[in-house]
């Protein structure tokens, strides 16, 4: 029974782990709450963990009042996400191979138990872009809200002149 205990407190805990951490960049306020923090538009950043050189940077609401600053408000779904290529990128093999597209890459909690706000990538390997695609687990209106970035991926350091 202890054991059972222990692992019911840790599930939430376990649940709101990213397999990429994101380090927010930046907010600001959209609405004036009277009670509790404000309503925002945060800025996150964070590097594909599996692919290093590649960076996305999603902007995403967060939900103030009272409820908000209790953790308990649900988000809405608006996000958007782009990506950049930040040092040289050497893709690994099952990427290439397309093993590893629609793979998860960043997940984030916006709301106190089911609405997750996640990142999934995709390789093109006709234009050697790596494609990144954002959105809400919770569908709204029929349709989940959505937004995607690519990255273009070139020889890392020349100028425009110096690329084929």
């Amino acid at each position: 029974m202890k054991k059972i205990r222990t692992v019911l407190w840790l599930l939430p805990a376990l649940l709101l782990v990213n397999k990429a951490q994101a380090e927010q960049i930046g907010e600001v306020s959209t609405a004036f709450k009277l009670l509790g923090a404000n309503h925002k538009i945060v800025i996150d950043a964070f590097d594909d963990p599996d692919i290093a050189g590649a960076t996305c940077y999603v902007s995403r609401a967060k939900t103030g009042g009272i409820k908000g600053s209790l953790g308990l408000a649900e988000d809405t779904s608006d996000a958007s996400i782009t990506c950049r290529q930040t040092g040289p990128i050497t893709l690994p093999e099952d990427v290439v191979n397309g093993k590893r597209d629609g793979e998860q890459v960043f997940r984030k909690s916006t709301s106190f138990l089911f609405k997750k706000l996640q990142v999934v990538r995709f390789y093109d390997p006709k234009r050697n872009v790596l494609v990144y695609l954002t959105y809400s687990e919770k569908l709204i209106d029929g349709s989940p809200k959505n937004s995607i970035s690519a990255i273009e991926i070139r020889p890392w350091g020349k100028t425009a002149e110096e690329r084929p």
